[in-house]
C-alpha cells in the first residue's frame, strides 16, 4: 500500500452523511418468510437470512442491518476498483455493502464453508444483481485440503456466524484453499472472521500480504489465540489497533430504538502496514499481551 494518511475516528457512527433511512413504504411491507428463511429490505439491499439466527438474522430482521459500525469503517478503507478477500462471509451481510463500495471495477472474493449459509449468500448476491462478487463454498487456511463442516438445523436457533470448522470428525467435507493460491495482483483488504482460524488464514496469505501490503481486518475474540495472532501480524510488519464496534446501532435502518443486543460488541483488529503514515483514533496494540478489555472503550 502506498504511503498515505488515513484518518479514522473511534466512533464511526458519527459519519452518517451517506446513511439511508428505511423508506416509509418499506415499513408497511411484511417480511417474506419461506420455511426457515426470511427476505427483508435492509440498508444495503434485499437480504435473505435464517430467521432463527441469533445475531445476524435477528439484527437484519429487527434493524435492517448487522454490525453497521464495521461497514462504516469499511467505507473509509475501500475505494472504487479495490479487491477484497473476505474469509467467513456468512450470508453476505457485509459483502453486499463492500461490493457496492468497490463498484463494478472492483471485486470481492467471498469465502463461506457452511453450505446452507453459503447458499443464502449466493442468493443475496444474485437478488441484488451484483456481478463483482466471487462467492466460493470453501474455507481458507494455511494449506490446501479439506475439512469437515458441521451442518446445523436451519430451523433451530443457532449463532450461525459463530460456528468453528476446525477439528470436526463429522460433517460435510468442504475444500480449504489458501489466499496465496489466488495469485492476486492487487488486494486492498483481507477481512477474516473465521472463529479461531484467523492465524491459519493469514499464514496461508503470507506471500500475498508481503507482496501487496493489504489492510487487514481480523476478528480477535478468543483469548487463547490472541497472543499468537497479534505476534503473527506484527511479524508481517503491521501496526494494530482494537476496533470494538457494538452490535446495536441506535441510528439503525429501521429507526428501532429497542436494543436487543445490550452491551455486546465485536472484538476486531484494524491492521495497517507500518511503512504507511496513519492517524488512527483507536487504542493501539503494542504487544501480543495486550487485552481488548483494557482498550478503554
Amino acid at each position: 500500500m502506498t504511503t498515505e494518511e488515513i484518518n479514522f475516528k473511534n466512533n464511526m457512527l458519527a459519519s452518517k452523511d451517506n446513511y439511508q433511512i428505511e423508506p416509509s413504504v418499506a415499513r408497511s411491507m411484511l417480511h417474506l418468510t419461506t420455511g426457515f428463511n426470511t427476505l427483508s429490505l435492509c440498508r444495503h439491499g434485499w437480504m435473505l437470512y435464517h430467521g432463527a439466527d441469533q445475531y445476524i438474522g435477528r439484527g437484519l430482521n429487527k434493524y435492517g442491518e448487522f454490525s453497521e459500525s464495521e461497514v462504516l469503517l469499511f467505507g473509509l478503507l475501500l475505494r472504487p476498483g479495490d479487491l477484497v478477500v473476505e474469509a467467513g462471509a456468512n450470508i453476505g451481510a457485509h459483502t453486499l455493502a463492500m461490493a457496492k463500495m468497490v463498484g463494478e471495477k472492483g471485486l470481492i472474493y467471498a469465502f463461506e464453508p457452511q453450505r446452507l449459509v453459503y447458499q443464502v449468500m449466493v442468493a443475496n448476491v444474485a437478488i441484488n444483481s451484483l456481478s463483482n462478487v466471487m462467492a466460493m463454498q470453501a474455507g481458507l487456511g494455511k494449506s490446501e485440503g479439506t475439512i469437515n463442516v458441521p451442518v446445523l438445523d436451519p430451523a433451530m436457533e443457532h449463532n450461525f456466524g459463530g460456528v468453528s470448522i476446525s477439528q470436526h470428525e463429522a460433517g460435510e467435507q468442504v475444500p480449504v484453499r489458501m489466499i496465496d493460491s489466488l495469485s492476486l495482483d492487487r488486494c486492498r483488504l483481507i477481512k477474516a472472521d473465521v472463529e479461531g482460524m484467523e492465524c491459519d488464514v493469514l499464514e496461508g496469505a503470507r506471500d500475498t500480504i508481503m507482496r501487496l501490503r493489504p489492510i487487514l481486518y481480523v476478528e480477535n475474540d478468543r483469548e487463547e489465540n490472541s497472543h499468537r495472532l497479534i505476534a503473527l501480524i506484527q511479524s508481517y510488519g503491521y501496526r494494530l489497533w482494537w476496533h470494538l464496534p457494538p452490535l446495536y446501532n441506535p441510528d439503525n435502518f429501521r429507526g428501532d430504538k429497542e436494543n436487543l443486543f445490550g452491551n455486546i460488541l465485536s472484538v476486531n483488529m484494524l491492521c495497517l502496514p507500518q511503512e504507511g503514515e496513519h492517524v488512527v483514533d483507536m487504542h493501539e496494540i503494542r504487544t501480543p499481551e495486550d487485552d481488548w478489555r483494557q482498550a478503554g472503550i
